[in-house]
Parts: C-alpha cells; sequence; structure tokens
C-alpha cells in the first residue's frame, strides 16, 4: 500500500469524525463573522446536495444513510445558532455587519431591511416548515415503517416461496433478505429522524424569541441604545440568522417529505414525474380549461391563453413522438421474408410417430403470453430455475420441459404432464396475484376465492395494487408464474424416480469416473448390472433422498453387490451408508431427533407379516393397518404443529414395508431405520404407536 493510498483511506475514514468534531466546537468555542460567513454557506451548500440526492434516488435504499445526515445537518444547523447567536448579543449593538456578511444580506437584500416585514416572511417560513411539510413527512415515516414492519412476514416467505420453485437462487434470496431487513430498518430510521426535523423547526422559534428579548435586554442596557434602535438591530439580526438557518432547515424537511413518499422504481423522481404528468390526454383537457378560463372578460387573457397554447402545442408534440414510436416498433416486426412454399406430401416415416416428452406443460391461450419472452413471459426463466435447483437438490439432470398450447383446455388453465399423463393441473389469472393464506392472517382480501394448486391452502386472486396490504396481513403473494414453477417444482421432486433413466444412470457414473476411474470400472457389468443400479437410486429418489452422492453410492453397491443383486436389498444398504445426509435433511445439524416409535409387540406382528408373505407386500389384517394409520396421524399433526420433523423409526426389516403403506396417506411422515441414524446422533421418543 503506497502513500497516496494511505493518504485516501484516512481521508475517507476521518471526515464523518472531524465535521462531528467540529460542530459540537462550535457549540462552545465563539467564532468570527468570517468563519460564521463559510459554516453559513456550506450548510446551505450541503442542503441542496441533500435535496438533489432525494430526487434523484430511484428508491429510498439508494440513500440509506439519510437518516444519519439529518441527525449530522441538524446538529449543524443547531450549532450554527448557537454560534451566531453568541455573536449577536456580543457584537451586535456594533450595527447590521456585526454577525457577519451572510445575515446582514438576508436581514437586508432579502427582507428589504425592514424588520416587520423579516418577522412576517420569518414565520411563514416557520408555518409552512412545521405545519406543512416536517408535520407530514413525520407522519408518512410513521405510517410507512408500521406497515413495512407489518409486511415482513409476508415478503419473507415470498422469498422463501421464490426460492423453493427455483425462480431465485441462495444468493439472490440472501439479497432480497438484505433488502426487506433494510427496509424495514430505513423506515424505523426515517421514522425516529423525521422528530430531529420537527424538533429543528420548535428550536428555530424559540431561539428568534430568545435572540429578541436578549438583544433587546442586553443593547438598553448595557450599550445605552434606546429601545427603538435596540429592537430595530438585534430584530433585523435575529430574522436574518433566523432565514440562514431557517431556509436550510425548509430544504432539508422537503427532502425528507421527498424520500418518505418515494416509491421504489427504475427511474428518478423528474422521469417519472414527466411519464406520469406529462400525458397528451391530460395536457389537452389542462389547456382547453386553462383556455375558456383566459377567454372570460376580466381575466388576464393573455397570460391565460399563452399558458393554454404551451399546454396543446406541449401535448402535440409528445403525440406526435408516440406515434412515431409505434411505427419504428411496428416496423421493425415486419416480415420481409417470402412466403414459404407449400411443401409436397411426403410418405409416411417414424418421423411422424410422435414421441411422448418425460415433461411437458400444456396452458390455455390466455396463458401464452407467459410462456412468450417476445412478450414479456417470464415463465420459461423460471422453469429453467426450477430445473436448475432441482438438479442441484436431486441429484441428476432433470429433464427439459416441453411447452405447448392446448385449445383444448380453459383460456386460463394450465397442465403438467408426466409421460404424457396428466398429473396436475390449476387456474390461473396472469395479471393477478395470488395471495396464499400460510395458516394465520389478519384479516380477508377482497377478490376470487381459490386454492393453491401446489398445496391446496386458502388462496385469494388480488389486483397489483394490493400485493404490499395483503403482505401486510401476513399473506404470502406470489404471480402467476411463480404459482406454475412452484407446481411444477413439487410434482417434479414427487415423480423425481419415473423421471430418472439408463441415460441418466450412464452419465451420473461417466461423471464420477472422472474422479475415481477404478470404482466405476469394476462396478458395472462386473459386480451389478445398469438396472439393479437404476431401481436403486429410483428406490432412493422415491422416498425423497438425494443421489448426489454417487461415490458412497457407488463404494457400498461395490461392497453389497457380491452377496445380493436384489434391488432392496440394496437400497437397505445404501440408505444405511447415506443415514448421515438423510438425517441431516431432515433434522439438521444440531439438536436431537425426534422419533416416533412403534410397540414391540406391533413390530413382531409386521416382522411376521413381511416374513409370511414373501413377496414384499403385506398380509396385515385391514382393522390393525387403520388403527396404525389413524395413530400414525395424529402423531405426525402434533409434530407439525411443533414445527418438527415426523420420523418412525423401526426395525430394518419392516422399513420398507411401512415406507409403501404410509407413503400416500402420510407423505410427510419420514420412515427410518435403526441402522439408517448415525451414532453420534441422539434421538428422543415423541410417541410411542401400539396398533391397539
Amino acid at each position: 500500500m503506497n502513500l497516496d493510498q494511505v493518504k485516501k483511506i484516512m481521508a475517507q475514514s476521518m471526515g464523518a469524525p472531524v465535521l462531528l468534531v467540529m460542530i459540537l466546537s462550535m457549540l462552545i468555542i465563539p467564532l468570527a463573522p468570517l468563519v460564521l460567513d463559510v459554516f453559513f454557506t456550506f450548510n446551505i451548500a450541503l442542503s441542496l446536495i441533500i435535496l438533489m440526492t432525494a430526487v434523484y434516488a430511484m428508491r429510498p435504499l439508494d440513500f440509506s444513510v439519510f437518516p444519519t445526515i439529518i441527525l449530522v445537518s441538524t446538529l449543524l444547523r443547531l450549532a450554527l445558532n448557537v454560534a451566531s447567536t453568541r455573536v449577536i448579543l456580543m457584537e451586535g449593538h456594533a450595527g447590521s455587519g456585526a454577525a457577519g456578511n451572510v445575515i446582514e444580506a438576508f436581514g437586508t437584500f432579502v427582507i428589504g431591511g425592514n424588520f416587520a416585514v423579516g418577522l412576517v416572511v420569518f414565520m411563514i417560513l416557520i408555518i409552512i416548515n412545521f405545519m406543512v411539510i416536517t408535520k407530514g413527512a413525520g407522519r408518512v415515516s410513521e405510517v410507512g415503517a408500521r406497515f413495512t414492519l407489518d409486511a415482513m412476514p409476508g415478503k419473507q416467505m415470498a422469498i422463501d416461496a421464490d426460492l423453493n420453485a427455483g425462480v431465485i437462487d441462495q444468493d439472490e434470496a440472501r439479497q432480497r433478505r438484505e433488502d426487506v431487513s433494510s427496509e424495514a430498518d430505513f423506515y424505523g430510521s426515517m421514522d425516529g429522524a423525521s422528530k430531529f426535523v420537527r424538533g429543528d423547526a420548535i428550536a428555530g422559534i424559540l431561539i428568534m424569541v430568545i435572540n429578541i428579548v436578549g438583544g433587546f435586554i442586553i443593547g438598553v442596557a448595557q450599550h445605552d441604545l434606546s429601545a427603538v434602535q435596540a429592537a430595530e438591530t438585534y430584530i433585523m439580526l435575529t430574522v436574518g440568522d433566523g432565514l440562514v438557518a431557517q431556509i436550510p432547515g425548509l430544504i432539508l424537511s422537503t427532502a425528507t417529505a421527498i424520500i418518505v413518499t418515494r416509491v421504489s422504481g427504475s427511474s428518478d423522481l423528474g422521469n417519472e414525474v414527466s411519464e406520469q404528468l406529462a400525458k397528451p390526454q391530460t395536457l389537452y383537457v389542462a389547456g382547453g380549461i386553462i383556455g375558456l378560463l383566459g377567454i372570460i372578460p376580466g381575466m388576464p387573457n393573455v397570460a391565460f391563453l399563452s399558458l393554454a397554447s404551451i399546454l396543446g402545442g406541449a401535448a402535440w408534440l409528445i403525440s406526435q413522438r408516440k406515434v412515431a414510436e409505434a411505427q419504428q416498433a411496428a416496423m421493425a416486426t415486419v416480415d420481409d421474408e417470402e412466403p414459404a412454399e407449400v411443401p409436397r406430401e411426403r410418405d409416411v416415416s417414424w418421423d411422424d410417430v410422435e414421441t411422448i416428452d418425460p415433461l411437458t406443460l400444456e396452458v390455455g391461450y390466455r396463458l401464452i403470453p407467459m410462456v412468450d419472452t417476445n412478450q414479456g413471459g417470464e415463465l420459461i426463466d423460471r422453469i429453467k430455475g426450477v430445473r436448475r435447483k432441482l438438479s442441484k437438490e436431486l441429484g441428476f439432470l432433470v429433464h427439459a420441459v416441453h411447452i405447448k398450447d392446448n385449445l383444448d383446455l380453459n383460456p386460463n388453465t394450465y397442465r403438467v404432464l408426466l409421460m404424457g399423463v396428466p398429473v396436475g393441473e390449476g387456474d390461473l389469472q396472469p395479471d393477478h396475484y395470488l395471495a396464499i393464506n400460510p395458516g394465520q392472517v389478519f384479516g380477508e382480501l377482497e377478490g376470487t376465492h381459490t386454492k393453491d394448486p401446489t398445496f391446496g391452502m386458502d388462496a385469494v386472486w388480488i389486483d397489483g395494487d394490493h400485493q404490499e396490504h395483503a403482505q401486510s396481513m401476513g399473506y404470502t403473494v406470489v404471480d402467476s408464474s411463480t404459482v406454475v414453477a412452484t407446481h411444477l417444482s413439487d410434482i417434479v421432486r414427487v415423480h423425481a424416480s419415473e423421471l430418472i433413466g439408463v441415460d441418466e444412470v450412464k452419465e451420473l457414473l461417466d461423471r464420477l469416473a472422472e474422479s475415481v476411474p477404478k470404482l466405476v470400472e469394476d462396478l458395472v457389468p462386473k459386480t451389478v448390472e445398469w438396472v439393479v443400479i437404476l431401481k436403486v437410486l429410483q428406490n432412493l429418489l422415491e422416498e425423497s433422498v438425494s443421489i448426489r452422492d454417487m461415490r458412497t453410492i457407488a463404494e457400498t453397491l461395490a461392497e453389497h453387490g457380491p452377496k445380493s443383486q436384489d434391488p432392496d436389498a440394496l437400497t437397505m444398504a445404501v440408505r444405511t451408508a447415506l443415514g448421515r445426509a438423510i438425517v441431516q435433511e431432515l433434522a439438521g445439524i444440531a439438536g436431537e431427533l425426534p422419533v416416533i416409535t412403534l410397540d414391540p409387540g406391533l413390530e413382531q406382528i409386521l416382522h411376521q407379516s413381511v416374513q409370511g408373505d414373501g413377496t414384499g407386500g403385506s398380509a396385515l389384517e385391514p382393522g390393525l393397518a387403520e388403527k396404525m394409520n389413524q395413530s400414525l396421524m395424529e402423531a405426525v399433526q402434533q409434530q407439525e404443529a411443533e414445527g418438527q420433523p415426523a420420523v418412525l423409526l423401526v426395525a430394518p426389516s419392516i422399513r420398507r414395508l411401512l415406507a409403501r403403506m404410509f407413503r400416500h396417506a402420510l407423505p410427510d411422515l419420514a420412515v427410518l431405520s435403526y441402522t439408517e441414524v448415525p451414532d453420534d446422533r441422539s434421538i428422543r421418543m415423541v410417541a410411542n404407536v401400539g396398533g391397539q
């Protein structure tokens, strides 16, 4: 690090402390009039810089340091008031220039040397600043802070929904969470900072009264001035001082109001105002009304008619510009290609046999814009995000989704097909948002009531204008593309075992061979066949076990393959080897594993049932199975209510039987064997099912 870099770092890091020390020093150390002029000029320049920064900020968080700047600028202004008050009271008898040229200029030039006019102007500025701008900004800050904090849970759940749907990755989710937290901190700070601005306005009034009364007494009692001279001199200086302080205060209050009333956008305030106000229709109507007022006798006809002409001309120019832009856009989309020649009828071939895509998404004709990137559709990108996320989680490349329109569907309906068979569908309102009730909300929403197609939760289709209101009430709000992406993600997870085939297995082993070639060489086909490995992987995915750790899977198959070629037995061995990862996925890295157990007598009955059947099925008595299902359902509901995973811990011999038995009836129940729990993981029994 060279000397220049050190100097730069020191300058950046020492600027704020030096400024604060300087401000505090002004409260104690007397300042010369020339120094006061410099600081008053700096204060005015600083307030203008703050105002321009607030105007050009695209969103409030772009000026996140604003609450601290309010505090510093308020302290600077109050310190200058104290310093100028000291000079006015000590040297005011010498004349209007005793407190510096800036105060003299505001006391003579701005108010014309008439202290009565100065008092009136000063009081008007106080009223505008205190009663209008400061009070309004403080109220907006208070309401904004409250609604921002109320909306945080809904925004966090919306981020989690996008993350689970694969719409965003972990980094973007982390950034969004930080933005939500920063937004809440910002509005909370602004709620407090607005009190500084309000207090500054009140302090200005009190300082003015104290300066006038104190100056009058000092001038008459100590400097032998007449009452008229003392009043004129000290009121002139006090009003000049007050104006020098209040004008920057008014500018800062205006900047505060602009920041707290801004809505996040893609452009600054000037561009947004011009885009939203400068519309031909509004300008034509406003110009017509002004023109009608201009032809009324007695009105300032020239002024009204001139302004009406300007508004009409501006409206015409804007409309012509928009027409030109529309024509250019239309010309850009013109297809200059000649019509293709109609092909001759050919003979039937294998090309006419339609192949079935593993994953297909069919949409009604009103949903076509969602999948058309030329029309701003985001669904294709969302689906790519879902595939990327699921491929990382599951451990193999998820098939591409074939998207096509289906005129047989309702216009607003979509359908997901797996191997050509429908496995899920739902209805959308593309221009609306789906507000999902996660279980605890603080009111009812107006809109079209429906069910979330993924999880079957109560939901309401709402307008985009009500999105923030719904989030503040505790609803999880998502757009239509996210609804489809989340539904598709859930379907792929449930049917992951049907999407993996021999080609995927070969690709997985080829990639593994790059790091451990000898293991793969000895495994296939010397130890186990391709179809056996495929069946093992399907068994794992069927129970939501990731196959990312292909090395452990391959090593386990290589160890147990010579003993048995039974896929179920090999799956049991692989699950034991992956036990740590399975338990980690269920309960996290720390803490105990809460488990549900079976009565030993019931386990013995189930063990005999498995051995007696011999086919891997169940010869269990129906009544006993129903009682088990009811008892386990109550235990699962209890675990869900406590926010804990529902895990049934059983003997290895009956684990697969119970997993198949309750897979559809209790999808949230994970069935583990004793051998799958690592030795260093403690367990805690939360329920015991007896079956009686």
